[in-house]
């Protein structure tokens, strides 16, 4: 890591490892997961060993970010031995990582959810599903499924200084916080049984064919249907070319990386160019993993649909009436490894925190349809003097705001 000289200025993460397929995308994962927005990038690889810099700062600017933890991160996704990768990359898969369930009871208040949501990612603590409840006398009970990215949990001194942290920050509030090791695993994947069929059809039926997508602007969807991806299978004998321009978003390069490795793609070289004018270029050679080129039409057009859809709506955000109540809802789309998308539930909650906004109730489960599995927020809002939740208007609003917040406009 070459750390930035001055405020602003970039630092840059240089990766020199043996390779794997998906690579790319667990090292941009994790990039996201700290709060950083990439500014350029270059990848290479023969296939057996790759070269990769990331130039990354933080987003916002005022973000702390712990260098050495990232780091260690990083070198963990990394494969460590050439020779013992490829002996072992058919027959073994790394264990899921253990479930903790985190209780805190507190008093309740304004931003009181994204509080506690943010110190769970300076902690490097992964949410993998949670279960909001008010009571009737204005107290909260928070149920956190996590998962640690430092894998240290199992240690007491690790349980006991994150509930002593969460104490400390949430100070007379805080009734009491228990973090213990999850009977009920199975439960962080459970589906979304209650979720309505017309809700469920809106919020996954997005079509490259409509005209506007679900809580964007008009201006935003003039800009989002600009993205173009150009394909060229003359230029280089042993690699498809994907030249891609689209309008800059947070998470773009890993929602591309993932798209690829979801779809059996490896980047033998890649190229992120700076942002232009709100915009980003990437050129992409591209092989299958078996080597060869793409020259199937059936499986260029599919991959360029897919790489689309990413870019116009990788996050679909809708506001729906559930009889009396209003409820925000966010989904994005699941890596087939069974990983969600990094600081969702940090940035909804933030967006509701600077509208003012309480959260009823929130819950966090998977969907399935029929070509993909979904992560699904659910937030129950509570009536508000300044975005009343009858009006259309103010639901609007709402959604857009959240979905500008994920797509960090």
């Amino acid at each position: 890591m070459e750390h930035a000289v001055k405020p602003g200025d970039p630092t840059v993460i240089t990766i020199n490892c043996p390779d794997k397929t998906g690579l790319g995308c667990d090292l941009c994962r994790i990039v996201l997961e700290f709060g950083l927005y990439v500014t350029r990038g270059d990848f290479a690889t023969d296939g057996k060993w790759c070269y990769i810099v990331l130039w990354v700062v933080p987003r916002p600017s005022s973000l702390k970010v712990d260098w050495g933890s990232l780091k260690n991160r990083l070198m963990s996704t990394c494969p460590s031995c050439m020779i013992s990768f490829y002996l072992n990359q058919q027959s073994t898969s790394s264990a899921p990582p253990s479930v903790y369930l985190l209780k805190v009871f507190c008093l309740d208040r304004k931003g009181l959810l994204h509080d506690v949501t943010k110190i769970l990612c300076e902690l490097e603590l992964t949410i993998q599903r949670v279960k909001v409840m008010t009571t009737p006398d204005d107290k909260v009970l928070d149920l956190f499924f996590i998962t640690d990215g430092m894998d240290l949990l199992h240690t007491k001194q690790r349980r006991d200084e994150t509930c002593e942290h969460l104490s400390d920050v949430l100070g007379e509030y805080c009734i009491s916080c228990e973090l213990q090791l999850s009977e009920t695993e199975c439960e962080v994947q459970q589906g979304c049984p209650s979720l309505p069929q017309e809700v469920a059809e809106e919020l996954f039926s997005c079509e490259l064919s409509k005209e506007a997508v679900p809580m964007s602007s008009a201006s935003d969807t003039a800009k989002l249907k600009k993205a173009t991806i150009t394909v060229d299978n003359l230029l280089s004998p042993a690699h498809t070319l994907l030249q891609i321009q689209c309008v800059d978003q947070k998470g773009l390069i890993y929602d591309i990386l993932r798209t690829s490795k979801d779809c059996d793609v490896q980047i033998a070289f890649g190229r992120i160019q700076s942002t232009a004018k709100g915009y980003r270029t990437i050129d992409l050679f591209i092989q299958r993993t078996d080597g060869k080129k793409i020259i199937d039409d059936e499986s260029i057009k599919y991959l360029c649909s897919r790489l689309k859809e990413e870019m116009l709506h990788p996050l679909r955000v809708i506001v729906a009436s559930r009889g009396p109540d209003t409820e925000l809802l966010v989904a994005n789309p699941v890596e087939l490894s069974g990983k969600g998308r990094p600081r969702v539930f940090y940035d909804v909650t933030f967006a509701l925190k600077k509208l003012g906004i309480c959260i009823f109730s929130a819950e966090i489960a998977r969907h399935s349809t029929a070509e993909r599995q979904w992560e699904v927020y659910r937030f129950r809002l509570d009536e508000s003097p300044e975005y009343p939740l009858a009006s259309r208007r103010a639901r609007t609003e709402i959604g857009d705001r959240v979905k500008k917040t994920l797509m960090g406009w």
